[in-house]
């Protein structure tokens, strides 16, 4: 499938969604960042902005990247509503075909699954190689399907963080996997419909 068919798809998803005044973050996230200093984050996929907002609001400087501009163009909005306008940016961008610039201390990739070509384990070990040293990468998968997915397929297989560690094949000797399990909770998913989940963790940092 083409480019243009990947954006029309994830502008279409965005598009039917009600715009949240405030987006939640997720909460892999607030778990694993809350005592963190501060620097320089970049959002993959950052979807309605509730992670990139919360951030911001901590101090940190967000990059944030989407396919989608109807996304991303709702959270740069957002932030500046919100007086956070001078923490994030917002950028449109096609992970299939390039990654961002610049060096990080933070990379979050939640739920970076798409229907289209996608070479993950690549965008993955661009993101460990954008790290500063001491820095963390957090991958945050799906374990399961939610009721309100938009991936229903029965038949899904979905690896685990070993698996996901494995595929992304960095030098132990820079990068280290300070976690890797599969916890389950209660979600809340659209119009306040709540189901158990697992999620799929994955937290990478870079030593050198």
């Amino acid at each position: 499938m083409s480019t243009t068919e990947a954006v029309a798809f994830w502008d279409g998803v965005y598009a039917a969604r009600t715009q949240a005044d405030g987006p939640q973050p997720n909460v892999r996230l607030t778990e694993t960042v809350t005592g963190l200093p501060p620097g320089d984050a970049l959002d993959l996929g950052c979807g309605n902005g509730g992670d990139a907002l919360w951030l911001a609001r901590r101090q940190w400087r967000v990059t944030a990247v989407d396919i989608s501009a109807v996304a991303v163009e709702r959270l740069a909005a957002l932030a500046h509503s919100q007086g956070l306008g001078g923490r994030v940016t917002a950028v449109r961008h096609d992970l299939h075909e390039s990654f961002p610039s610049g060096a990080f201390d933070l990379i979050c990739a939640h739920y970076l699954h798409t229907p289209f070509d996608l070479d993950r384990a690549a965008v993955l070990r661009a993101a460990a190689h954008a790290l500063r040293p001491g820095g963390r990468l957090l991958v945050v998968d799906h374990g399961s399907t939610a009721p309100w997915s938009w991936n229903q397929d029965p038949d899904i297989r979905y690896p685990s963080p070993r698996d996901v560690a494995a595929g992304i094949g960095l030098d132990p000797a820079t990068w280290t996997v300070e976690r890797a399990d599969a916890p389950r909770r209660t979600a809340t998913g659209p119009g306040g419909r709540t189901a158990e989940v697992t999620d799929h963790i994955l937290l990478i940092r870079r030593t050198v």
